[in-house]
């Protein structure tokens, strides 16, 4: 696939459908640890007792369970990307949108609950370098 560039404008109208679809892969992955959890909990008190016929049946649905949701998160994870987006962090919702400004390669980034890409970084930065959008911009306009 294509490397997509982003203008400030389309990774802000994008905003909507990211967090949408972060807010379901975030549900469905708070689901699978505790799908997780109890499948572990099963098997824990089966070792101190009798495995039934039941038992085996539980364990595969809850394992079949598992696997629907894995398949499920590669929905969402599918979606997210074929918008040419990339992601960063998914417990954060950190999403980076490559851009070019004033001829440079840059990322625009955002993080869930932000109203908007306010931020950049370079593809060697990251988030924790990330940098006011006007900063970049103020260069543009003296360039």
């Amino acid at each position: 696939m294509e490397k997509k560039y982003f203008t400030l404008e389309e990774a802000n109208r994008l905003l909507p459908v990211l967090r949408r679809e972060l807010a379901g892969l975030k549900r469905l992955k708070i689901q699978f640890i505790e799908h997780y959890d109890q499948i572990e909990q099963h098997k824990k008190t089966l070792l101190y007792r009798h495995k039934t016929k039941v038992d085996e049946d539980i364990l595969f649905k809850k394992e079949a369970r598992m696997e629907f949701m894995e398949l499920e998160a590669q929905t969402f994870i599918n979606n997210i990307m074929t918008l040419g987006v990339e992601i960063k962090n998914v417990d954060e919702g950190l999403i980076d949108f490559p851009a070019i400004i004033n001829g440079k390669e840059v990322l625009l980034c955002w993080k869930d609950g932000e109203e908007e890409v306010s931020f950049y970084h370079s593809d060697l930065g990251g988030f924790n370098k990330r940098e006011p959008i006007e900063n970049i911009m103020k260069e543009e306009e003296k360039g």
